[in-house]
């Protein structure tokens, strides 16, 4: 069987309802370097050298180049070769940006052509931002990244041992900026205009910070954040209870914001 294609909107659909295929960058070396942005939580890996990838088992995957023709399209049929159930974006990322899907800027402290996961240090017992931000970074960075949670005044010394990066903490490259979330700056890092991801900074701020009249919704993601700390063992627990409820509210924010809901559907007379 030949290469299939998935088109911008359909993968779209999938980042937003939380299930986004392993998505693999694949533009010849010199077209990735003098480029800015990938699509959300691509890695990069040489189209020429799909035998060395390691992709985790089970999982469908997308690769793209930059306009969906043969460079994305060889990728996909070796992967195929290999039985793994790979598509290749059309019209690649040109085709992606000029839809105005979202595009996250590069890094050093994720780069997408590392072979290794990138690692992220911060205080335990997370609520809000320290659930926040590792959601951001897995949905939209890097898929792999490994997040640990440590004593809080071990956090700078921990970060600098396993040459990871350190947020949300006083001294972090990612941390709050006045009365601006570790969420906002890590947007702003990785130069994101998404306009839903901004709106959920927003959310963020104001449930992170105490300030809910900020958004109507902020006050709702306090008593959720709370009641996912109490109902946690650990703090890995409450990571992965804290990912659906941002992945929901991602998913609001594409497809359901003007949506309201009222009881009864029909007023009685």
């Amino acid at each position: 069987m030949g290469p299939l294609p998935v088109t911008s909107r359909e993968l779209f659909d999938l980042l937003v309802a939380g299930r986004a295929p392993v998505i693999i960058d694949v533009r010849r070396r010199p077209r990735f370097e003098e480029a800015q942005t990938l699509l959300p939580a691509a890695r990069w890996r040489s189209h020429l050298e799909t035998e060395n990838w390691l992709l985790p088992p089970g999982h469908d995957v997308v690769v793209y180049c930059v306009h969906g023709h043969n460079v994305s399209q060889l990728a996909a049929v070796e992967l195929r070769a290999r039985g793994i159930p790979a598509r290749f974006l059309a019209g690649g990322i040109e085709e992606w940006q000029a839809m105005g899907y979202p595009l996250v800027g590069k890094s050093p402290f994720a780069p997408a052509e590392a072979a290794d996961p990138s690692i992220w240090v911060t205080r335990w017992r997370p609520k809000i931002d320290r659930i926040a931000c590792p959601w951001f970074i897995t949905r939209f960075v890097d898929p792999f990244a490994r997040i640990y949670y440590v004593e809080p005044t071990q956090v700078l010394a921990v970060a600098e041992e396993l040459h990871a990066t350190a947020f949300d903490i006083v001294g972090a490259p990612i941390a709050h900026d006045g009365p601006r979330c570790s969420f906002d700056t890590l947007l702003d890092h990785f130069a994101v205009t998404d306009k839903s991801l901004r709106l959920m900074a927003e959310i963020i701020r104001g449930a992170d910070t105490a300030d809910l009249a900020l958004t109507p919704q902020s006050a709702g993601l306090l008593a959720v954040s709370l009641g996912i700390s109490a109902q946690s063992e650990d703090d890995h627990e409450a990571l992965q209870r804290g990912f659906t409820v941002y992945d929901a509210l991602y998913a609001w924010a594409n497809m359901a914001r003007g949506e309201t809901h009222d009881w009864p559907a029909v007023k009685r007379t």
